[in-house]
């Protein structure tokens, strides 16, 4: 899906999306570890078993962005390949790019999620004209929702999976 990556750092008002670095390792634990987090994501992870198994520079791979604010990492931002096992996908042939997030809860409800994904989405599309992007949460994470609007994502349908109701919608430019 992606075939040079990283790209340049992408800046927004008060973000900046980049390539994930070593000093991001304790942010990722904390991510990872948080109850708020997880609570729809099948919950958090021991921090015991995050320190011993999360690598010194966490998440660096094709389609994850790191988002910092003022020069420390406050969440994540992922495009990667819908798996075509999974239920939801608007072509045939699956593999459309889906968007994840995850922010620490410190930084929820100041817009950076917001700002983040739609920067995020805005580059993929010049990187990537015409191609789908999707996104699924579950129906009760009504934060995420909210967003999923916000941002343009329209329903598609919903399902039954992870014992809870799924919201997968596409993204309209």
């Amino acid at each position: 899906m992606f075939d040079a990556w990283p790209p340049d750092p992408i800046r927004t008002d008060r973000l900046v999306l980049r390539e994930s670095a070593a000093r991001d390792r304790a942010a990722f634990i904390e991510l990872f570890a948080s109850p708020e987090v997880g609570a729809y994501l099948g919950g958090s992870r021991p921090r015991d078993e995050l320190e011993r198994s999360v690598p010194e520079v966490p998440g660096r791979r094709p389609g994850l962005f790191v988002v910092e604010l003022d020069g420390a990492m406050i969440g994540m931002i992922t495009l990667d390949p819908r798996d075509a096992d999974r239920p939801g996908h608007v072509r045939p042939e699956a593999g459309e790019a889906e968007l994840g997030y995850l922010f620490l809860p410190r930084a929820w409800g100041s817009g950076y999620a917001a700002e983040a994904c739609a920067a995020a989405l805005g580059w993929f599309a010049g990187a990537h004209p015409g191609e789908p992007v999707v996104l699924s949460t579950q129906t009760a994470n009504e934060r995420a929702l909210r967003l999923a609007v916000k941002l343009g994502f329209t329903e598609v349908e919903r399902y039954e999976a992870y014992g809870a109701e799924q919201w997968f919608g596409v993204w309209s430019r």
